[in-house]
Formats: C-alpha cells, structure tokens, sequence
C-alpha cells in the first residue's frame, strides 16, 4: 500500500501549529515527520492532529530547542531515539510502522556560523554528531527504513544558489559535504529527492533575512529524505511544497514530500 511522508522543520511547533494543521488539511500526508520543534513533548498540541486522523506520534522534545516528532495515520510504535556526539539534545527519533518500515527523523546541528571546529564549538559538534551516526549505520546496517530530517548540509552544488559564494558557508563546506556522504554509504541510504529529481537548482530552505526570499530565491536544500538500498526502488513522487515558505508565519523550511510503494 503506497504511502506519502513529509519532513519538515517546523520552527516551533506550538508557535507555528496553524500552519501545521493547514498542511495535513491540505496535504494529507500520511506521516509527517518535523524538526525543530523546540517543546517538551507534553506540551506539544496533539489534539488538533488527532482530529484530522493522526493518531500515532512519537516525539522527543525539550524546552526551547531542538526536538522532533513524527504524526502518523498508519499505526506505528516508537523505536526509539539516539544521543549521537553525547549532546544530551532531542535530535532523533525513530518510529516503526506496521508495513515494517522504520523511520528515522534526524535533526543535524545546525553547526553555528564559523566553520572551523577550533574556533567554533558547535562546528566541532556537528561533524562529531555525523561522525556518530557514520559509525552508529556501519556497526548495524540498516533496512527497509527511510532517514528524514534537517541534515542542515546541502551536498551538491545544485543543492545552493551559488556554490562557488557558499563553499566557506556552513552548511556548504567541503567537510561537511564529505562527512554527509560518510554517513550516507555507512547506511547504503539513497536520497530519494535527488533520485527523483536529478537535476537543477534545488532548495528546500531560505533565510528570513532576505526582504523578499522568494525573488531573491537564494536557497538551499537542508532538508533530505533518503531510503535504504533496499526499498529505494519504490521510492517516487518527490517534491518541495516552497509556497508553504510564504504561509502566515512560516518556517524558513519549506516541507519535502515523498511517496513509496510499500
């Protein structure tokens, strides 16, 4: 039975709960996994997503910052969550459902603004996290299981409005791309966004500093949703919802949307 996921970093779930509700209400994926949804997870508003059938969720959260959850119309049990690079941060959360797939929903440090681990601690803590999922992936192989989240690295060149302005940008540098791509074969995962959509300018993310993001249009592709070898072939139907980018108090993420046949 095919089935549509979507991942989005939400950017406070509880500020931004209206918008949350449009997208199923409009959308209706039938799993929604989101990032950033900086609450503990008693305080997240359940109720609204309940009414509109998404009645299994599991979550990790904490006051303030980080957390992520996943809302789901198909039955799923929670799987558990991991503390990659020992942050003590609601970061991952994993979620089975009863096809047997498991999802996995990542929230990457973001990595602060100087990319140098020696200067810049939070640089330092972002490849140690992808250093620890790389590891995590290589000591026990993933299957049938599909990664999202805000990996907060934009891989290719297409994956940003200028490559050769952004390569000393965080998010951008050529470490980071070659940690991802470490973490990416670790897990034999396919990124099924660019399976689908193998060419051109990609984002799924714009600063709120830009006066007008979407004439500006300088993005990047953060978001990612990746398959394990093994199902990827079933894996279609990728796209960016970027009007969700203009919504009454957005995110600066817009969702990315995937449909598999499982």
């Amino acid at each position: 039975m095919p089935f549509t996921l979507a991942t989005w970093n939400i950017n406070s779930v509880r500020l931004r709960e209206p918008i949350v509700l449009k997208l199923l209400e409009d959308e209706a994926p039938d799993v929604l996994c989101l990032q950033e949804c900086k609450s503990p997870v008693e305080k997240i508003p359940l109720d609204g997503f309940r009414a509109l059938g998404y009645n299994y969720i599991v979550a990790r959260g904490q006051k303030g910052y980080n957390g992520v959850a996943i809302l789901s119309k198909i039955p799923m049990v929670d799987a558990g969550e991991q503390d990659f690079a020992a942050l003590g941060h609601a970061r991952h959360v994993a979620g089975k459902l009863e096809n047997g797939v498991t999802i996995q929903n990542f929230y990457v440090p973001a990595g602060g603004d100087v990319p140098n681990r020696e200067v810049n601690e939070k640089f330092g803590q972002k490849l140690d996290y992808l250093t620890d999922m790389r590891d995590w992936f290589n000591a026990d192989k993933p299957e049938k299981s599909i990664l999202v989240g805000d990996l907060n690295i934009a891989p290719r060149e297409d994956d940003v409005w200028n490559h050769k302005q952004l390569l000393k940008i965080v998010s951008h540098t050529p470490i980071e791309v070659e940690h991802l791509a470490e973490t990416q074969d670790a897990g034999n995962w396919v990124d099924i966004t660019r399976q689908d959509i193998p060419e051109g300018q990609l984002y799924s993310w714009w600063s709120y500093r830009a006066k007008d993001w979407a004439a500006a249009d300088k993005g990047r592709r953060l978001d990612h949703v990746w398959a394990t070898s093994d199902i990827s072939n079933a894996g279609h139907g990728s796209r960016v919802l970027r009007d969700a980018r203009g919504w009454e108090k957005p995110s600066d993420h817009a969702p990315v949307f995937a449909t598999f046949d499982l």
